[in-house]
């Protein structure tokens, strides 16, 4: 189970696409104690050959904080991450997101190596997704929370709109 929100959102959302999930892996142990560093999502999806590594933020540091940050993230991930599937031939490349709740790409598509993408990128993706299943004929198996429940609100959306946007008298 990830820590936060949108840890678990990701986990959710990459495990339900057919990714093997990896969250919260310390990496680079040191003979003092302690590692290196935490990597966040570390998705894998064996028959695209696809492997991905996340990092969400809902920070709103400083862009020389982030890239400093997310550089420290992103370099050990290509360090660390093909010592974590074990057994499967992985891809020479591995996409580096920086997912960001609070930023704009206005003036940068990259921080730290990895490309940015927004919470609301991600929120749209899995939206448009979710408009074309149902609850009655594919739901969204209870393992995924998150998921389940934005299904439901699409499912449900009439009345929830109804609820969000009534007059008021």
């Amino acid at each position: 189970m990830a820590y936060n929100f949108l840890e678990q959102l990701v986990s959710e959302w990459y495990e339900y696409k057919g990714y093997f999930i990896r969250q919260n892996v310390l990496v680079g142990k040191r003979p003092e104690g302690g590692y290196e560093c935490e990597l966040d999502i570390v998705a894998f999806h064996p028959s695209n050959n696809h492997l991905v590594h996340i990092e969400p933020s809902m920070d709103a540091d400083s862009w020389t904080e982030r890239e400093k940050r997310f550089k420290k993230k992103f370099d050990a991930g290509i360090k660390y991450i093909p010592t974590l599937f074990i057994g499967f031939r992985l891809p020479d490349k591995i996409d580096q997101i920086a997912l960001l709740g609070f930023a704009s790409k206005k003036n940068r598509q990259s921080v730290g190596g990895g490309d940015i993408i927004l919470v609301s990128e991600l929120l749209e993706e899995i939206f448009a997704k979710l408009a074309s299943t149902s609850t009655y004929y594919s739901a969204i198996p209870e393992q995924f929370p998150i998921l389940r429940s934005f299904q439901f609100v699409v499912d449900y959306k009439d009345g929830i709109f109804d609820v969000l946007f009534k007059e008021k008298a």
